[in-house]
């Protein structure tokens, strides 16, 4: 009997298995600024058992850092497929052993051909168990400890959320210089510095506005005398601001706006090019206030203008050293919070300085508040969970910018979202685009989801955690820390478990769990990293308004606070249009004469909303 070697059609008849290895993974526009800021710069012109851990021998190894708690904790969504159920047998076929080692099919007109080889199935603890029962709390616990060995730990509120890696001496304890011998600045590492220029390099590349600038306004120097002290997230993006205001001639001295947002690594990089930088990641709220202090308590120097984010810096100031108002020429602020602030002090008469409101402005809130959040809600809570967005059922608390910037994310993603929000007007934006609006108490008990972005305070209270389901996620795309009511969490009945650097179990008595990110404070900035363009736009304004507040002629601006000027917001999204090849319109002289305008702007009146 002769043996015939079959064809690929032949084959085809025959059912096989395909194993495969699985592996993880300048052209500048040409406009013209009528404020001091614009002329100092001369612009030109014109699986398994969830109650049960598996046993020892089958227990798969601690996930390592690419792992969360929202994958191990997610009910499986159907059986696997049995791999053994792929063999086939049939009567009509002889089985023989291949020369290589596997099994051979011999049919009866003698034609051999390769046997599917066997897979092996996969075995689950108890794969009768059913998947959406709620674990009891001494099964959680066993299965929380087979996720994280550091998961157990029960650890207080100022407990730092460094990697184990990092060395535990606080940076106040340290003696560190530069490479100059300066000691006028406190970091983490001085060492990591090298690593942190090349963030900063890197960041650069995608701010066009602020290089412009430094270009511009290089030689002019319209900063020339300024002490400014800034308290803002410390992030790649801050130090090119940083560096942008020191070579138009401003003297700095900063401190982080948010005890998780540093990144130690670009803290380090601005301490060696002589920046006094006071701030590291996972600082204690008494770090936090002492860094500030080093920024505005120190001999010989004295600040003269207010670079806040979140109106901290501002408050101490008033709280500490309110003789220094007397030297200073204004505040520039960007957030909700620090703006709110601004406004109760201006109507109580106590604010002494001009404010620059920058989070009002049109680049701000349209551009870092709206298009920034879009991007990195989804980036912040990826990384700290790992779960899927599809058929999640989420609600945003608030349909601010920050709030449709969220809400437009997670709906692209296929998650059902629900908005609450107290301003008539939003809200029946929310309905227009499609989402529906709730009271938060009507559906606290089924969303997988909380996210709060309104600046408010006590948005989420203890009675909605006590009504969340089982695993529910919550964090907060505000500024402050006041939007969620953590601490009433801090309670002996509950039990706090770290399972991840800014991710908290916060477990009921019964076993419910909540998942706590970043211990309710800013989650992209805490969590993850935000879009450098976007940011590009708020630095750039923020610098504006600095130039501009410094430049003003004794008059010009009361004690009040202000919005920046139309002319300016123009003048920065101009800035970043040569990055997309865009080329704009301009205005015929009977056009311009037709629409009542100056052809080159401001093109919306200051009631104009965008």
């Amino acid at each position: 009997m002769s043996v015939q070697v079959v064809s690929a059609a032949a084959a085809a008849k025959v059912p096989e298995v395909e194993l495969k290895d699985l592996s993880p993974s300048e052209a500048e526009p040409q406009l013209g600024l009528s404020t001091a800021a614009v002329s100092a710069m001369a612009p030109p012109a014109g699986g398994g058992d969830p109650e049960a851990p598996a046993p020892a021998a089958e227990r798969p190894p601690a996930p390592g850092p690419g792992s969360g708690p929202a994958a191990a904790l997610s009910p499986a969504a159907g059986k696997v497929p049995q791999a053994s159920a792929m063999k086939r047998s049939d009567p009509h076929h002889q089985h023989q052993r291949h020369r290589d080692g596997g099994e051979a099919l011999v049919s009866p007109d003698g034609t051999v051909t390769e046997a599917p080889r066997t897979v092996k199935k996969i075995q689950f603890a108890d794969q009768k168990q059913e998947f959406n029962k709620r674990p009891t709390k001494i099964g959680r616990r066993s299965l929380s400890r087979s996720i994280s060995q550091s998961s157990t730990d029960s650890y207080s509120s100022a407990a730092s959320y460094t990697d184990s890696s990092d060395d535990e001496t606080s940076p106040r304890d340290k003696q560190q210089k530069n490479s100059k011998g300066s000691s006028d600045f406190c970091v983490k590492n001085i060492k990591q510095a090298e690593f942190g220029r090349r963030e900063i390099e890197i960041a650069e590349q995608e701010m066009p506005a602020l290089m412009a600038l430094r270009k511009r306004a290089q030689g002019e120097k319209p900063l020339a005398g300024a002490k400014i002290v800034g308290c803002t997230h410390i992030t790649a993006q801050t130090a090119v601001l940083m560096e942008t205001l020191g070579a138009l001639g401003a003297q700095c001295r900063w401190a982080a706006c948010n005890i998780y947002s540093t990144l130690n690594e670009v803290a380090a990089a601005l301490a060696e090019n002589g920046f006094p930088v006071f701030a590291w990641k996972g600082e204690s709220e008494d770090d936090f206030w002492w860094c500030i202090d080093r920024c505005v308590n120190v001999e010989g120097w004295q600040p003269n203008m207010i670079l806040d984010d979140g109106g901290d810096l501002t408050h101490w100031i008033y709280k500490k050293y309110p003789n220094m108002f007397k030297k200073i020429k204004g505040i520039v602020e960007e957030s909700v919070t620090g703006v709110h602030r601004l406004y109760q002090l201006s109507k109580a008469g106590k604010l002494c300085v001009p404010a620059m409101n920058v989070n009002d402005s049109v680049t701000k809130q349209k551009f870092d508040n709206l298009y920034c959040c879009r991007e990195s809600i989804l980036d912040g809570l990826k990384r700290t969970t790992d779960m899927m967005f599809g058929g999640k059922q989420v609600v945003v608390c608030g349909y601010g910018e920050v709030g449709k910037g969220c809400c437009a994310a997670l709906k692209a993603m296929g998650s059902i979202v629900y908005v609450t929000e107290i301003d008539p007007i939003c809200a029946l934006q929310a309905c227009m685009d499609g989402f529906r609006l709730v009271k938060l108490n009507e559906v606290i008990r089924q969303v997988d989801i909380v996210i709060t972005c309104t600046g408010n305070k006590n948005v989420v209270t203890r009675e909605h955690l006590d009504r969340m389901k089982n695993s529910c996620i919550v964090c907060n795309m505000g500024h402050s820390n006041t939007e969620i009511d953590v601490a009433s969490l801090r309670t002996p009945e509950l039990t706090w478990e770290r399972v991840r650097s800014q991710v908290d179990h916060v477990i009921w008595p019964d076993g419910k769990r909540i998942v706590l990110l970043a211990e309710g404070r800013l989650l992209n900035l805490s969590c993850s990293t935000v879009p450098t363009f976007v940011l590009s736009i708020t630095a750039t304004t923020q610098a504006l308004a600095l130039i501009e507040l410094y430049n003003a002629p004794e008059g010009r601006y009361k004690q009040d606070v202000y919005l920046l000027p139309k002319k300016m917001d123009e003048y920065v999204a101009s800035l970043h249009l040569p990055t997309f090849d865009a080329h704009l319109t301009e205005l015929t002289d009977e056009q311009a004469k037709y629409l009542g305008l100056n052809k080159n702007g401001p093109f919306k009146p200051n009631y104009y909303r965008y």
